[in-house]
């Protein structure tokens, strides 16, 4: 293979392929927050979902991640199935989105080709809505490809994106489903962007297995999520500590006085 070429690889954990038939796509790529991925890795666990492939591609970092177990691995994609009563699913986790725009557009092409192998009807991909500010109940934003699931979203208190783009795979990926006959959502949990919000990844999952119609035990993820809310309670104390100080230099300094600007980064 040329170097300067985009090598996809995927490598199945079995000759043989799952029984499965039009199940969900749901992805949870890293992103912003890890609003997604924690979801998704939330429903691998829950669902004790079964490792369909990974997903290699010369397109990712040239690095190794350190696993839990002390173990060095090339990063990568992977692909879980589950059959739950009459619901199947395919859920994608990852440890990197594609450095570069061609390779996004190889990596999805490659992963809806899997998605076809089983009649995937309907692609979700779960996001970040980015704002900036910390909130208490993070909003759940959506667009689709399909102007009847957009009427829908009313149901799960979905609020309609209707200006702006989405960039990166989250959004791609449902834009090659529509052109392959596909329906795709995608699903934005609202976050400040600067920290890890399991908060946001807990609403943006119950509002996703609302609208497919199965149930997931939240624990393990409410647990994380009231670990973000403490961890934001103490960014804020900094932050609201930080402007205390800043105002009480600001009025020194209106005295006639050098202001303390050491605190300032």
């Amino acid at each position: 293979m040329s170097p300067s070429r985009i090598g996809v690889n995927v490598i199945y954990s079995s000759n043989d392929l799952p029984d499965i038939h039009s199940p969900y796509l749901i992805c949870g790529f890293p992103g912003s927050g890890y609003v997604g991925k924690i979801a998704v890795d939330h429903l691998i666990q829950e669902l004790k979902a079964i490792h369909l492939a990974d997903i290699y591609s010369t397109s990712f970092p040239p690095q190794v991640l350190i696993r839990m177990d002390g173990t060095a691995d090339l990063m990568k994609n992977s692909i879980f199935y589950s059959k739950n009563s009459d619901i199947n699913l395919l859920l994608l986790t990852g440890d990197s989105q594609p450095v570069d725009p061609d390779s996004e557009y190889v990596l999805a092409e490659e992963i809806l080709d899997i998605a076809a192998r089983f009649t995937t009807k309907h692609v979700f991909t779960l996001a970040a809505y980015i704002t900036g500010v910390f909130v208490d109940k993070p909003r759940i934003f959506g667009t689709a490809t399909d102007a009847d699931i957009v009427k829908t979203f009313y149901k799960t208190n979905i609020s309609t994106m209707d200006v702006g783009s989405i960039t990166g795979m989250n959004g791609l990926i449902i834009g090659i489903a529509k052109l392959r006959g596909m329906k795709g959502t995608c699903l934005l949990g609202e976050t400040s962007g600067y920290v890890v919000d399991a908060k946001a990844s807990k609403s943006i999952l119950e509002t996703l297995v609302s609208i497919v119609g199965i149930k997931i035990d939240m624990a393990t993820l409410e647990k994380r999520a009231k670990d973000t809310e403490m961890l934001i309670k103490t960014i804020e104390q900094q932050m609201a500590g930080k402007s205390g100080r800043l105002l009480e230099g600001q009025q020194t300094g209106s005295q006639g006085k050098s202001p303390n600007t050491g605190y300032i980064s």
